[in-house]
């Protein structure tokens, strides 16, 4: 606890953004939200001063977890943000730092801490990018030995690390109040639909062929040619991954919305009897979230070890965790290979061995990290009776006893882990194999991103219709 008082205390000397006095009405709020997305999207789209090339092309998975956009200003993205969320929700959940989140002075606690964790993360962060001479010409030893002179590393560190305050900044300025949701979410969102948006309409050629589907597609048909030569094509951007990108799009706002109901009963409101209803996809898109999250930690690692351990880490180790083509610099092998999604139908069938042990490989991780969510994040069979019995509910025929209780909900709540993890992480391979625009992953976090903006706009507008309402939930 000594640690993480002295972390909430650095962030009280952070500049932040303050809570408005009184509660802007809805309108207000989605000013300020759509001002947030503004600012994020100039910074997404600002390239960095002082570089000479993008760096390395950005992996599409990591840059749609991370809402980041290679040698721009957004380069690291929500990354620290959400590796610091993370981390303390982990430690907290398992126990390893004693907070009470219920207790509001823990929760600040909790909040100041991840705020400073975040920052020092993009310092680090930040400074990795630089020293690695990722921009640069790297003249031997890529620390010591760089084709851009220190100031403009230096120059480039501190934009870097400016840009990403200032998305932390953001962040808490819509928490806080001003805006709808979060700043992360937004952002994420933000980049889904911008990848969308590019692989559907863009005018860009490559190769003499139109990038985004609609224009292709126009492009195809005017030359007389039939529907054929657009149903499949290399790198996606296809019929086929437009209408999976629809299709899937379509299923997951039907499954997000079918709830399993358990009978209760309260005897504080004379024995009415009501259901209490468990979300079908229980662990909602968390699994898959945390398979892109190792993904790029595995990606990061390899990097780092063949970097600056050459001499010290054997090749074997780092050629396991990701081996690349020496000629064109691809990635051939290794773990994060084998964890990367096919690229459509064209790579799913060109090597269908990469396509097998990368499903079995999601499946197997999507089920472990459901059942480390639930447990991590109170959503296991105890904690949700340990909150059942508090607000004095029992089940009919039961006594009012936890532990009944929670064998009860166990019968019910594990079996949707499972299954609603291996539901998503379907829901995610044949999305990536089908070449779905934004990725598998992409559409899960932006559909349930799209819910969660569509229920609060729905009781921001009910609580401003009801006044009497409003005094009621006490706000």
């Amino acid at each position: 606890m000594g640690l993480l008082n002295a972390m909430a205390r650095i962030a009280d000397y952070l500049p932040t953004a303050a809570k408005p006095r009184v509660k802007p009405s809805m309108y207000e709020r989605l000013f300020w939200t759509g001002i947030a997305l503004v600012v994020y999207m100039i910074m997404a789209n600002t390239p960095l001063y002082g570089i000479s090339t993008a760096g390395p092309e950005q992996i599409l998975l990591i840059q749609i977890i991370f809402a980041s956009n290679r040698g721009t200003l957004m380069e690291l993205g929500i990354g620290p943000i959400v590796t610091a969320g993370l981390i303390m929700q982990i430690l907290v959940g398992a126990k390893l730092i004693d907070l009470d989140l219920t207790d509001p002075e823990n929760r600040k606690i909790f909040t100041a801490s991840q705020k400073t964790l975040a920052v020092i993360l993009a310092a680090f962060e930040a400074a990795m990018y630089v020293l690695s001479c990722r921009y640069w010409m790297p003249l031997g030893n890529p620390v010591t030995s760089c084709s851009a002179a220190w100031h403009v590393r230096l120059a480039v560190w501190l934009q870097l690390f400016i840009a990403s305050y200032l998305v932390i900044v953001l962040d808490e300025m819509i928490q806080k109040g001003w805006g709808i949701g979060s700043g992360v979410s937004l952002f994420i969102l933000s980049g889904v639909a911008t990848t969308i948006f590019w692989n559907t309409f863009s005018t860009v050629t490559y190769r003499n062929e139109v990038i985004g589907f609609i224009p292709f597609m126009i492009q195809q048909l005017s030359s007389g040619r039939g529907l054929d030569a657009v149903l499949i094509r290399p790198g996606g951007r296809d019929l086929v991954g437009f209408a999976a990108t629809i299709g899937i799009m379509l299923l997951l706002i039907y499954l997000s919305n079918m709830k399993v109901e358990i009978p209760v009963t309260s005897p504080r409101l004379q024995s009415i009897k009501t259901r209490i209803p468990l979300q079908f996809l229980y662990v909602t898109n968390i699994p898959i979230l945390f398979i892109g999250i190792l993904y790029a930690n595995i990606l990061v690692f390899a990097t780092l070890f063949r970097t600056y351990l050459a001499s010290t880490v054997p090749s074997s180790i780092v050629d396991l965790l990701a081996k690349y083509d020496p000629n064109t610099g691809r990635l051939i092998g290794g773990l994060a290979y084998y964890l990367a999604s096919p690229n459509g139908l064209y790579g799913a069938l060109g090597d269908p061995v990469h396509l097998l042990v990368y499903s079995v490989l999601v499946f197997v991780l999507a089920v472990l990290f459901g059942l480390m969510w639930v447990e991590v994040a109170g959503l296991n069979p105890s904690a949700q009776a340990e909150q059942l019995v508090s607000s004095g509910f029992e089940v009919p025929g039961l006594r009012s006893n936890p532990k009944i209780l929670e064998r009860m909900l166990a019968k019910y709540i594990y079996p949707l882990t499972i299954l609603s993890s291996l539901i998503v992480a379907a829901i995610s391979v044949f999305a990536d194999v089908l070449g779905a625009y934004g990725t598998g992953t992409g559409i899960l976090l932006a559909v349930g991103i799209l819910q969660q903006y569509y229920t609060m706009i729905a009781y921001e507008r009910t609580l401003e219709a009801y006044p009497l309402l409003r005094r009621l939930v006490g706000e």
